[in-house]
């Protein structure tokens, strides 16, 4: 299978695309700055020019998208402006924007967080956002005949609790995260938000 994997030489993305490789997948990674291909996820001719470049795909992968934490009296309008943009909206045109180049029987899978069913004090950009992606999965995944979306939603991974001076537990390591997208890729459901926190289907 040929997958796009948005994102893919982050944490999260790095380990999902050498997670897929292994599962025998051909891979390409797309990046800000970084990857086989370029891609801003907040601007939408960015997307169009991606998809161009790598079509034929068969499932396309997002781990990218940028919100920002702080508590609301602190969050400025271009704080929500670009969760909205780039978490909620990039990911949003993944699949719009995918659905004519993606394989019939392919898939979209996009990352939301637990935050959005799980919030702390600070994170109510990056909830609301979650949340709102999660819903777009459920809803969109109704209206797509030829196509299969979902979403993965990590909690805390280790290795940023690490990189944030924190104990890496609780918190899921990057190459067990990784093993929930592939199961998602190769997996025939469509419509539902995979908490990390579950076994393995």
């Amino acid at each position: 299978m040929r997958v796009l994997v948005v994102g893919g030489t982050g944490t999260i993305g790095s380990a999902i695309s050498d997670a897929l490789v292994a599962a025998g997948h051909d891979v390409m990674r797309a990046g800000r700055s970084s990857g086989d291909f370029a891609v801003d996820v907040a601007d939408r001719d960015s997307i169009r020019a991606l998809y161009r470049a790598v079509v034929p795909v068969d499932a396309v992968v997002c781990a990218a998208g940028q919100a920002r934490f702080g508590a609301l009296a602190e969050l400025e309008d271009a704080d929500f402006d670009l969760s909205i943009a780039s978490k909620m909206m990039g990911q949003v045109d993944l699949v719009r924007l995918g659905v004519d180049r993606v394989t019939p029987g392919g898939s979209f899978t996009l990352t939301t967080g637990s935050l959005s069913a799980k919030p702390t004090p600070g994170s109510a950009a990056v909830a609301m956002v979650g949340a709102a992606v999660e819903g777009f999965v459920r809803a969109a995944a109704l209206d797509l005949d030829e196509h299969r979306l979902n979403a993965v939603s990590p909690g805390w991974v280790a290795e940023s609790r690490v990189a944030a001076g924190l104990d890496p537990l609780p918190g899921i390591w990057a190459e067990d995260l990784a093993e929930y997208y592939v199961s998602v890729v190769e997996g025939t459901e469509t419509g539902r938000v995979l908490l990390a926190e579950e076994a393995m289907p």
